[in-house]
């Protein structure tokens, strides 16, 4: 009995452990930058273990430095109601369940606050553990940080393109530019390229996804510029939600 009693109080230690330092880790990255992702990682990993070049390109900016048309169009393209929800589109997870029963190729209902989560404290995998993790840090990230910082960090974290993470560093890569001079149609094409941006290249799209990128573009035109502040329109969606 003393070695059980010894095991969980252990066990309760690391539990609580576990839980102080995810809390610390969201709430710092509320106010710093996101250095490297657990996804960075990997794919350093991967280009080493298959003798490639190593190649990491992630250079960090604010959302004030990044084209207004940015985050309207991965709202446009990822998740329309980013502003209103609290972190789960209830009803896109609705749609993608009835859509899945009778479609071969899968559709996802993760929104940007989902996706930052995952991108930034967590791995790749579909298992059931990292996606309640997932579910654990998205509540985090909704409660600790502005719909802005979300956005922020979700801009400058995800993959868009081979080595590349970042509006800022694939807008130098791919189109020789700033992320502040990303045209409304760059930014479309950036959008539509993010659910696999290694065979989905912005740099060399093929005819589906510069279809797919006006289908975005048109979306965006009914799309509502994005609050670069917390204001009172915003928090009282939220609070009415």
């Amino acid at each position: 009995m003393g070695v059980i009693k010894w095991l969980l109080k252990f066990l309760r230690k690391i539990l609580v452990f576990l839980l102080v330092s995810s809390v610390l880790a969201v709430v710092a990255y509320r106010f710093v930058p996101v250095p490297v992702t657990p996804l960075m990682v990997i794919r350093c990993c991967e280009q080493i273990k298959n003798k490639k070049q190593l190649k990491m390109h992630h250079s960090w900016t604010p959302l004030s430095n990044m084209s207004p048309h940015m985050p309207v169009a991965v709202i446009a393209s990822e998740d329309a109601h980013f502003l209103e929800h609290h972190g789960f589109d209830t009803k896109a997870i609705q749609d993608a369940v009835e859509y899945n029963k009778t479609h071969i190729h899968k559709r996802g209902a993760s929104t940007i606050s989902q996706q930052t989560a995952k991108n930034v404290f967590l791995w790749q995998d579909r298992t059931w553990v990292r996606k309640g993790l997932e579910a654990y840090f998205t509540l985090l990230i909704e409660l600790f940080w502005s719909k802005q910082r979300i956005m922020e960090v979700y801009l400058n974290s995800i993959e868009m393109g081979d080595g590349i993470y970042g509006v800022e560093a694939v807008a130098q890569d791919h189109f020789g530019k700033s992320a502040k001079e990303l045209t409304r149609a760059e930014c479309a094409l950036i959008a539509v390229s993010l659910p696999n941006p290694i065979k989905r290249s912005s740099i060399a799209p093929n005819s589906r996804l510069r279809k797919l990128q006006r289908i975005i573009e048109r979306r965006m035109k009914a799309t509502p510029p994005f609050p670069m502040e917390e204001n009172d329109d915003v928090s009282s969606k939220r609070k009415n939600k």
